[in-house]
């Protein structure tokens, strides 16, 4: 399974990216919304890791513009933000999944797997 992560925080990008790595998948890292888009354009995942507070372009804006290019890939938004209204922007922006800061790991694979 091959996947995208687009995370500014390069530590935790790393700490991700190794973890899911160990798992089997295949994971390319993007640090800003802008090179997340293009490279979700370019190439096809399975999966997008997808967080929303990002330099460049957020990612409620990297997900609509995805979804109005129709890329249909599985996205999941990784974010520190945790209201209900937060929640919905997500979802109604073309997220699939929706996943608040700090979170387990086991949550995360459970959540790709599904």
């Amino acid at each position: 399974m091959r996947l995208l992560l687009v995370e500014d925080n390069h530590r935790l990008n790393n700490s991700l990216r190794m973890s899911l790595m160990d798992d089997g998948y295949a994971v390319d890292p993007a640090f800003d919304g802008l090179e997340g888009e293009e490279l979700a354009e370019m190439t096809p995942y399975d999966a997008i890791i997808l967080d929303l507070m990002l330099p460049k372009k957020d990612g409620i804006e990297v997900c609509r513009d995805l979804r109005d290019k129709h890329v249909n890939t599985p996205i999941l938004m990784l974010t520190a933000r945790d209201t209900i209204e937060d929640r919905v922007d997500g979802l109604d922006s073309g997220a699939d999944d929706y996943l608040v800061k700090p979170f387990a790991i086991e949550e995360l694979r459970a959540r790709l797997r599904a």
